[in-house]
């Protein structure tokens, strides 16, 4: 899923429904379009401050980054505050000492996605790390990292297809999929994928909600 910050110009109610004007960013409307999309999900910024957690994983991470870029935690902070930017299609940065909860939940699943897209094998799961376990979910399918250890995977179909069918041309979209490496992959199809799936906390993601721009890789 792709997240666009949004600006409401006005509210209306009618008939036991509440219609909304927003303003997003272009390219978000072109996206939209594109995809023809009917459906969209809606989140409400609730005005917490960012919590001690989110404080921790963010640096946390930001370590991380600062070992496998050579830059200091202070540089990759702010490198990754840009990114974190341009991902939303803000017009700002934020600050880690006064953010919201919601937005300091972006910048961790900026961090998160940067380091899955890089390849780096965080210091500890990035289970621990992240605080948005959907989000997260889906990156790891999308760059095929390993959603409990980060390791290169493949992707674990949660949901058969079907014996005899050829995936080509079934509508697999709605099958719930997974990404794991060929260990913790080998170690749930040996447990059983509900058994697995509540020793570490993971669940499977539908495969149409992890597509960007390109089919997902078998």
């Amino acid at each position: 899923m792709t997240y666009y910050s949004a600006f409401l110009e006005w509210t209306k109610e009618h008939a036991g429904e509440t219609y909304l004007c927003i303003r997003i960013p272009v390219q978000a409307g072109k996206l939209i379009q594109t995809r023809k999309c009917k459906e969209l999900a809606l989140g409400v910024d609730d005005g917490r401050s960012i919590t001690p957690a989110q404080r921790r994983k963010a640096y946390a991470t930001l370590g991380d980054i600062s070992n496998y870029t050579g830059y200091t935690v202070e540089a990759a902070k702010e490198i990754m505050k840009v990114e974190n930017m341009l991902r939303l299609g803000q017009d700002k940065v934020i600050s880690l000492s006064d953010c919201t909860i919601t937005a300091a939940r972006e910048y961790i699943n900026t961090l998160m996605e940067y380091s899955l897209k890089e390849g780096l094998i965080l210091t500890e799961s990035g289970l621990k790390r992240t605080d948005d376990i959907d989000a997260y979910l889906i990156q790891c399918i999308r760059y095929k990292r390993c959603c409990i250890c980060g390791k290169t995977a493949e992707i674990h179909h949660v949901d058969a297809i079907g014996m005899g069918n050829d995936r080509r041309h079934v509508d697999d979209s709605e099958k719930k999929i997974a990404a794991l490496c060929r260990i913790h992959h080998s170690l749930a199809h040996q447990k059983g994928w509900v058994q697995f799936a509540d020793a570490y906390k993971v669940y499977g993601i539908e495969k149409y909600r992890t597509a960007a721009g390109g089919d997902i890789g078998e």
